[in-house]
């Protein structure tokens, strides 16, 4: 009984924090539509370079104790040992406070050098302002840590929103302020990225309110408990058996266990945005090479136009990705080789489809899209090749997370650094003569890359199977009439707005995309049934919507 409880705690926990994740995330996302509607190019490709930067600063600064925490608290209360599992809070959030004050310090003084790096002057403000930011968000991840170590999600989560929420409010606000000053687009994206700080110390703050009331609750629980137990030795026994002693030997030792254990999550966590950071350290160079700083970084913000609607899918994809490590871990702690193979399949299967799906609407419809969330089209024919990254960053995802779940923990991560590798090539092969299409191109290849390298480790060791019907034929059909009934869905609301008179702006554009998208949902839904991609019982296994979808499609006999 106790067991199915705690799972039944576990499942519930990772619900509210997966739903955290994928709202605060959405939020994140969209925020750079304002950014550019109301910065420009200039500021946008500035946000786009920095943030990056100020990312994988904050992972080194948090050095993985995050996961560190959560671990040893989690096998601290697991023993009862309350006092240590606070210990360890402390000295985490010691650590992380002081290397995010270092870090931060570093990235201030060194945004010169850095800019230089990157081959833009103009990100140095935004490189300074960032810095503030590093100073709070190490200690509120570690305070999440501890909460999730105790199986308790709802502060993460609601620090989560509420530090996006604040993040994107301060920008605006900035935004709104520098942009009616006059202000440069160096200072406007400093302004910006100011937003950072303001979302990591108002998290911060939350954490804390939590922390707090959590501390109250442990002390009138230890007090009940003190005043029912007339056993004093046998609370003296239990603590002095488990052993963390004098304080310096808590402090010797536990230092060194946490940095073990999150150092390696650190530089597997570094993995996942080099091939973002490829695109900082290379692009603005090569595209500045042969005009201005500020026009290169337009030109850099143009760019980066489709990656907020890559980056939802590829987001989708993750927060759905957590669930197969464990089921596969277990899968495989009981030897059960064919539960892993379909697993596998099953599930490489649907977000192989679902990035395809993705990848191929939002290549159609590039165009109005663009014109819709960024009010004109310039970079439409480079966000139909960036639209592609979709399939590649989607496959790459689960087939890493699969990998994880079977013990193949470095794999993955040495796959990414060579996908970076291919990127970075592929960037001074391509930028100086197709310009930011060239870059887009080479992302194209360096996600497909990662996600090939994935696939055929799974394959060789036996865990997949591969069908050419299922993975090439049927889905590029299916593809297709999708893509079909997107681009005209898109043509015939253009061309009725047009005769209207109310086409070509930015309500018809935003029309064409909607019908677009809606259009496609349905030909992807219908042609999976249809093709037999998806069966009755695989779509009841969805959930929320997924039984009385397969009771519609039965209604209409779609299913065999």
């Amino acid at each position: 009984m106790k067991s199915s409880t705690q799972t039944s705690r576990l499942l519930q926990g990772a619900f509210i924090l997966s739903a955290a994740a994928i709202i605060s995330k959405l939020i994140g996302t969209l925020q750079k539509i304002p950014l550019q509607n109301l910065g420009g190019d200039a500021v946008f490709g500035i946000y786009n370079t920095v943030y990056p930067l100020y990312t994988m600063l904050l992972t080194v600064a948090m050095l993985g104790l995050p996961a560190a925490i959560s671990k040893f608290v989690a096998e601290a209360s697991a023993g009862r040992r309350d006092e240590e599992g606070r210990r360890i809070l402390l000295l985490s959030a010691l650590i992380t406070g002081i290397s995010g004050l270092i870090i931060g310090a570093i990235t201030y003084a060194g945004a010169p050098i850095i800019a230089e790096w990157v081959g833009n002057s103009h990100v140095m403000p935004a490189l300074r302002t960032s810095a503030w930011g590093l100073a709070v968000v190490p200690v509120m991840s570690a305070i999440r840590g501890y909460f999730q170590g105790l199986h308790n999600m709802v502060p993460t989560a609601v620090s989560q929103i509420v530090e996006q929420s604040v993040r994107v409010t301060v920008m605006i606000v900035l935004l709104l302020y520098l942009t009616s000053q006059g202000a440069g687009a160096e200072s406007i994206a400093a302004g910006a990225l100011l937003g950072s700080a303001g979302g990591g110390a108002a998290g911060l703050v939350i954490m804390l309110l939590y922390l707090r009331r959590h501390r109250r609750r442990v002390k009138q629980e230890a007090a009940a408990e003190v005043a029912a137990a007339v056993e004093s030795q046998r609370v003296r026994a239990l603590d002095a058996g488990h052993g963390l002693g004098s304080k310096q030997g808590f402090m010797g030792i536990k230092a060194g266990a946490l940095l073990a254990y999150g150092i390696p999550v650190m530089l597997g966590a570094l993995a996942m945005p080099l091939i973002g950071l490829v695109d900082v350290f290379t692009v603005p160079r090569l595209l500045s090479s042969d005009g201005s700083e500020v026009a290169a970084m337009a030109q850099f913000g143009v760019y980066n136009r489709g990656l907020p609607l890559v980056q939802i899918i590829t987001m989708i994809a993750t927060s759905l990705s957590v669930v197969f490590i464990p089921a596969l871990a277990e899968a495989k702690y009981k030897g059960d080789m064919k539960l892993i193979e379909t697993r596998c399949s099953l599930s490489l299967r649907w977000f192989w489809l679902l990035g395809l799906a993705a990848s191929a609407g939002l290549a159609v419809l590039a165009e109005p899209i663009n014109m819709a969330l960024y009010g004109d089209t310039a970079g439409s024919s480079t966000m139909t090749w960036l639209a592609f990254t979709a399939v590649g960053g989607t496959v790459s995802i689960i087939s890493a997370a699969l990998l994880q779940g079977l013990g193949y923990v470095r794999a993955p991560a040495l796959h990414l650094l060579a996908a970076a590798l291919l990127k970075a090539a592929l960037n001074l092969l391509l930028v100086p003569q197709q310009g930011i299409t060239g870059a887009a191109i080479a992302g194209v290849a360096a996600h497909s890359f990662a996600a090939a390298l994935n696939v055929l480790l799974l394959y060789r060791q036996g865990h997949l199977r591969l069908r050419l019907a299922d993975a090439l034929a049927r889905p590029a059909l299916l593809t297709a009439g999708l893509a079909l009934a997107a681009a005209a869905a898109s043509w015939g609301t253009g061309a009725a707005a047009t005769a209207a008179g109310i086409g070509g702006g930015r309500t018809a554009s935003l029309a064409q995309s909607l019908l677009g998208v809606l259009a496609g949902c349905v030909i992807f839904a219908v042609g999976a049934v249809v093709l037999r991609l998806l069966s009755e019982s695989e779509l009841r296994q969805l959930p929320g919507i997924g039984p009385s979808l397969a009771d519609k499609f039965k209604k209409l006999r779609l299913f065999p």
